[in-house]
């Protein structure tokens, strides 16, 4: 199996090479991971993260290592450019790098430099060699914010590299007990149910948010729907919004901020009913129109505090993206329906706070059941903002955990 796991990490390899040529995103994948050089530290203490989510995700915890231990190294590492690209600056770490590619020399040769005391991945990316040389060195390896699922490999006849990988971890930090059982089923009995570490990060943020004057203009005492993390399946149901509520605002901040995106969205608007808004023109011009797009990264769990009712893209592809930020502030949040590996979007349904639809009819019935109903919309405002509220503490829960074992 492991000899299939190699081979694998190189078909990737190659084919990612290949992308590169004509994808940008490929290209930095590529790139990022070459002809680096690593800063030797005596001992540091490493984070992993897959991507951009998975920091935000696992950001309460680096930042109580940053706090905590001021003289330890912090290195971070990243699978994918979305992340490494704009965290790349963080000053929560003492060094961000891409993750190498998983081989035995490339492990050996990251860790023999970087030296780390201990390792924290978050939520999942598992790693052979890299999970298999921290075990042999007998350097602790921490799970936060893992999530798992019956159809995983790990709990399939033909999984048992990956079940080794689970072996070479200290300890898990789960988000619920359906994944310490399963874990406990492969006799995995180093598990902790804490909780998910998101649910700090929108809280904090929630109770502190960046004031976005030219927002607030925008709004202009209307009501306002925001969509969040869209993509075009997301985006064809919105437009047919606007029409009918000429008295609302929206802001659509798109997943992908491209030219060809940006032009795209535009044009499944209604003629001049939309206007671009950047940082970098925040003073530039006033925000008059009905539709707002936003054409940068980073602003979006600041722009909830100001919205009525939130749509939560990526339902129609892969899966959803965060809804625990608009959550956090007491908003109804609305998703497409690819949602089942998002334990926060069942819980939101159960309660009353979550709706997923599957096409423009349904997002519109949702919209005018919340729009026409005040009982029930404020039912919904109350039960998001509870939920967030009373699933705090993973962050305690983990940290305590590390700094006394």
């Amino acid at each position: 199996m492991l000899l299939l796991y190699n081979l694998g990490l190189r078909i990737y390899y190659t084919l990612i090479l290949l992308f590169s040529a004509f994808n940008s995103k490929a290209r930095l994948w590529i790139t990022g991971r070459q002809h680096v050089k690593y800063t030797a530290f005596n001992q540091s203490v490493w984070f992993h993260f897959a991507s951009l989510g998975e920091f935000e995700q696992g950001r309460p915890v680096l930042e109580r290592f940053r706090a905590m231990q001021s003289q330890s190294k912090i290195v971070v590492t990243f699978f994918s450019p979305s992340g490494y690209e704009i965290r790349k600056n963080t000053p929560l770490a003492d060094a961000v790098y891409y993750l190498p590619l998983d081989t035995a020399q490339n492990a050996q040769e990251f860790i023999n430099t970087v030296n780390p005391a201990l390792a924290i991945f978050t939520k999942y990316e598992y790693w052979y060699h890299f999970f298999n040389e921290l075990n042999k060195r007998r350097i602790p390896l921490y799970i936060i914010s893992g999530i798992f699922r019956p159809e995983q490999v790990f709990f399939k006849w033909y999984g048992g590299l990956h079940r080794k990988m689970l072996s070479f971890v200290s300890h898990f930090f789960v988000q619920d007990e359906e994944s310490k059982h399963l874990l406990q089923s492969l006799n995995i009995n180093n598990v902790s149910v804490s909780g998910d570490t998101r649910f700090d990060r929108v809280w904090a943020n929630a109770q502190q948010p960046k004031d976005l004057s030219a927002i607030s203009g925008f709004k202009d005492g209307q009501k306002l729907f925001i969509a969040g993390s869209t993509w075009p399946a997301d985006e064809r149901l919105i437009a047919g919004l606007i029409t009918q509520y000429p008295d609302w605002k929206f802001i659509i901040a798109p997943h992908e901020i491209s030219e060809e995106k940006i032009n795209n969205l535009t044009g499944l608007l209604p003629q001049n009913a939309a206007q671009r808004y950047s940082k970098l023109t925040a003073q530039n011009p006033p925000l008059t129109t009905q539709v707002l797009i936003i054409d940068n990264i980073g602003m979006l769990s600041s722009l909830y505090q100001y919205a009525d009712i939130a749509f939560i893209g990526g339902g129609f592809g892969a899966g959803i993206h965060n809804t625990l930020e608009a959550a956090a502030v007491g908003l109804p949040v609305i998703f497409g329906p690819n949602y089942n590996k998002f334990k926060e979007a069942k819980d939101l349904i159960k309660l009353g706070a979550g709706f997923s639809v599957s096409d423009e009819a349904g997002l519109k019935k949702v919209v005018a059941d919340l729009i026409g109903n005040e009982t029930h919309y404020a039912a919904a405002t109350n039960k998001a903002k509870t939920y967030v509220a009373e699933h705090t503490g993973a962050t305690d829960a983990i940290v305590n955990y590390i700094a006394y074992s």
